[in-house]
């Protein structure tokens, strides 16, 4: 017996030897797939294309949060079935269906469209009727399994038309918006694809749903080196000729006719039967592809054969029972194994664009063939898996997948709308209208006028404090000066050489030291006793020890000047505490500290704040710069302002630069109308709640903070995260300001906003990443919008042009369109700025001895 079977095999295994297919095969036609794929996704390559790569506008997939009563139509055949699907969000993901089969007369189906989907529409009525819910304006989605272009996600076409006395809400097409294969009477697959590589829709962010039509695959003659004359034969006899070629060797339409091709080939070869023919055996379509799966079955496999062979009118022996079953396995093991290469073409794209070399993925299978048949599943796994062995891919099969899928993307495009929405709703305070910026640009107008003021100065929040700074750089400057850059946990001390001339430029070395936590908050000795000793340290790593120079002293904290080099410190700010500072001039206590070490002797000519040095700087590169304007972890800004403006100093000629300590604008309430309950909530728990309102709106300090606390109320409502907060979103201060400015930035597919989420302990969807780029958009637009009205209202102090980022740029130029504003970026600003500032009082000091 056993040799029957081996001389069976034999015999057909050589007679179909180009129908069984090698690893090497198998993997070039995944290759081959691929290329297809690339050709439907690119705009000008789309209409050439084989595999056609159709958008579906289904940008989500389920997360289990939907929940509702959702109505599908299910549209493939000559029977339709309308489904009632209730959606609940109790955490059990649990989905009830009740469903109809309707038919459809063979003549509506070869009539008009008006009349098919009239009663199509007639059937939807009676059943709603039936389950009493005809008065209830449902969500329809509807599954339309033919080949469709769609526009958008409700849109493929006509639509229908409602009987009078019941409505529909039609919401979506597509039944399955998850990585799906269907090998059954037809084949076809999706998967959700990068926006980015879709050319066919606008938009790069996100990813949509494609709908392969994979079924067309070959149809430009790529296949033709693997097609056989069985497959030739079946397309020359079928309703579309060159048509859907790979269906054509893989579908269950034609599964059955192929195995017949073969038995009677063989039959006429005389290897079968004896040479015999019958009528039945020559007759299209009399072996069905149900047969092959009944004769591929373990124990009854030769017996379904030898009864399926008999009705056929044959006289099968049972050589020729096994030799049937050899063909069946042959013709079924190709359909798996073709279906498996360009299945692991699609799963490797998958793996490529989320930029890893595993993938993990779930793929939904529905098909009658591969629900029936015995091995084909098992078949079509071990070739995914011989293809792709670094990855872990999971199947599961779809049960009623077109009808339920088409309600679950209805059920996920309505949850996904809600959310939207309430999202919106959430970040509409943050959004600045024109009318607001302009409120907000005369509130910091006033604010400027009462800080100027020599009675209004004490309760103004914008303290306009004069630096005693009253010109800029004007191209002769010369020399060496020294500038010592003070204004956090570590400070700079620099070196400046100035030339003029042809050979005009600024050279600069500098060396970077840091101050201990101990000595920031121990006493103000011990404090510039270590800045003097860095100093010292530094002239002698320049090699300049003995040489007495000039010193600008950039001083980055509040500091009431009352000359050029004398500044009162207000406060300490930046976690500093040094006792025996607050209320003394720091050039003195500098000063002090030279002489204390009696090293060497320095003329601390000016003390600036790092906004001032910006402006100096950038006013060494162009004679027009009269603001200065920081945005980092702080903000404040710095102008020219003209002296018969500024109360707080005698005289009326020239102009001064006013240092604004713009940060506390709307510590008087002037802005409660535009803070946020975000705002609120970072004010309140940072370091000094109540004040510096305006610098926690707008700098790099809070911004992170901001978005945050925005992130955390949509998780809290369920509308971000799948409502589940991690432990480190909690944390106060995790989201860094820098993460707004690479998520922003982020072009790669979202990969930098997913990176940066999971390093919080997220896990994010795409959806997620859109939504937290979004959030970040939405919190820096603002914060530059603000500043952006702040700078607008300085500007209109001034007749001349000054630089920054676009929205900033953008909100100036529609808050003072008389005035020409330009942006400069400072390079280096507040050290170099400091030293220019005491080269510019040097020049100036030297001509009024002249």
């Amino acid at each position: 017996m056993v040799c029957v079977h081996l001389k069976a095999f034999k015999i057909v295994d050589k007679y179909l030897y180009h129908m069984r297919l090698s690893d090497e095969t198998l993997l070039e036609v995944s290759q081959r797939f691929e290329k297809e794929m690339e050709k439907g996704l690119g705009a000008d390559t789309n209409p050439t294309a084989s595999v056609k790569m159709l958008p579906t506008f289904v940008r989500s997939t389920p997360d289990g949060t939907e929940d509702g009563d959702f109505l599908a139509l299910d549209l493939g055949g000559t029977n339709f079935r309308v489904l009632r699907v209730k959606v609940s969000d109790n955490g059990l993901r649990k989905v009830e269906m009740e469903n109809q089969i309707y038919a459809i007369p063979e003549e509506l189906m070869r009539g008009s469209g008006v009349q098919l989907f009239d009663h199509i529409a007639e059937c939807l009525a009676n059943f709603l009727d039936k389950l009493q819910i005809k008065d209830k304006k449902l969500p329809l989605g509807f599954t339309f399994s033919f080949p469709c272009h769609q526009t958008k996600l409700d849109e493929v076409g006509e639509g229908l038309s409602s009987p009078s006395g019941f409505h529909t809400n039609l919401s979506s097409v597509p039944a399955h918006p998850v990585p799906l294969l269907g090998p059954g009477t037809g084949t076809n697959a999706c998967y959700m694809e990068e926006m980015r590589h879709i050319d066919l829709v606008e938009g790069d962010e996100g990813r949509m749903c494609i709908n392969m039509e994979w079924g067309a695959f070959g149809d430009d003659g790529v296949l033709n080196d693997i097609r056989t004359e069985f497959d030739r034969e079946i397309d020359m006899g079928s309703l579309n000729p060159g048509k859907q070629l790979f269906e054509k060797m893989i579908s269950g339409m034609y599964m059955g006719e192929l195995v017949r091709l073969i038995l009677v080939k063989m039959a006429k070869d005389g290897l079968l039967f004896g040479g015999r023919l019958t009528p039945d055996l020559l007759t299209t379509g009399h072996f069905e592809t149900r047969f092959v799966s009944a004769i591929e079955k373990e124990k009854e496999g030769l017996q379904k054969a030898h009864e399926i062979l008999s009705k056929l009118g044959l006289e099968p022996s049972h050589e020729d029972c096994v030799a049937t079953l050899r063909i069946c396995q042959i013709v079924s093991t190709r359909s798996a194994t073709l279906c498996g290469a360009t299945l692991a073409a699609v799963l490797r794209r998958l793996r490529d664009n989320k930029g890893g070399d595993r993938l993990r993925s779930t793929v939904g299978v529905d098909g009658s063939v591969y629900k029936k048949h015995p091995h084909f599943a098992r078949r079509l796994h071990k070739t995914v898996r011989k293809l792709l062995p670094d990855c872990e891919i999971r199947f599961i099969r779809s049960e009623d997948g077109s009808g339920k899928g088409a309600a679950m993307v209805t059920a996920v495009a309505y949850r996904l709308a809600a959310q939207h929405q309430a999202r919106q709703k959430i970040l509409e305070p943050l959004k600045l209208s024109h009318e607001q910026l302009l409120e907000v640009k005369e509130r910091m107008r006033i604010e400027m006028e009462k800080g100027l003021g020599k009675e209004t100065h004490a309760e103004a929040t914008v303290k306009m404090l004069p630096t005693y700074v009253c010109s800029t750089p004007d191209g002769t400057e010369k020399g060496d000066f020294l500038a010592l850059d003070l204004g956090g946990t570590n400070f700079r001390v620099l070196l400046v050489r100035v030339r003029n001339g042809m050979r005009r430029g600024v050279e600069m070395h500098n060396k970077i030291y840091s101050i201990p936590v101990e000595i920031m908050q121990g006493t103000g000795e011990e404090l510039f006793d270590h800045i003097v000793h860095c100093i010292s340290d530094f002239l002698e790593y320049m090699g300049m020890k003995g040489v007495s120079l000039p010193l600008g002293f950039t001083f980055s904290f509040p500091c009431q000047q009352n000359n050029l080099d004398e500044g009162i410190l207000l406060k300490w700010t930046k976690g500093f505490k040094a006792t025996g500072c607050e209320g003394e001039d720091v050039v003195g206590l500098l000063k002090e500290a030279i002489h204390r070490r009696e090293e060497f002797d320095l003329d601390v000519v000016a003390v600036v704040n790092d906004t001032v040095g910006t402006m100096m700087t950038c006013g060494y590169e162009d004679p027009y710069c009269e603001v200065g304007l920081i945005v980092g972890t702080g903000s404040n800004a710095c102008y020219m302002e003209e002296m018969r403006n500024v109360e707080l100093v005698e005289g009326d000629e020239g102009r001064m630069c006013v240092n604004m300590e713009w940060g506390a604008f709307g510590d008087s309430g002037c802005l409660d109308d535009i803070r946020t309950e975000f705002d609120v909530a970072v004010d309140e728990l940072s370091l000094n709640p109540g004040k510096q309102r305006y610098e926690k709106m707008i700098s790099g300090m809070y911004l992170g903070e901001i978005v945050r606390n925005i992130l955390m109320d949509f998780t809290k409502k369920g509308l971000l995260f799948r409502g589940r907060i991690s432990e480190r979103l909690k944390t106060r201060g995790i989201f860094e300001t820098k993460f707004l400015s690479q998520i922003e930035s982020d072009c790669l597919a979202l990969l930098q906003v997913r990176s940066i989420l999971q390093h919080l302990g997220l896990e994010s969807t795409c959806d997620d990443s859109i939504i937290v780029k979004e959030v970040c958009t939405v919190v820096a637009r603002r914060a530059a919008q603000l500043c952006g009205a702040g700078m607008a209202a300085v500007s209109l102090s001034l007749s001349l042009p000054c630089s920054f980022s676009t929205v900033l740029q953008e909100t100036v130029k529609e808050l003072s369109p008389k005035c020409e504003v330009t942006f400069l970026q400072s390079e280096d600003g507040s050290g170099k700025g400091a030293a220019l500032i005491t080269a510019v009082a040097c020049r100036i000091r030297e001509a009024g001895q002249r």
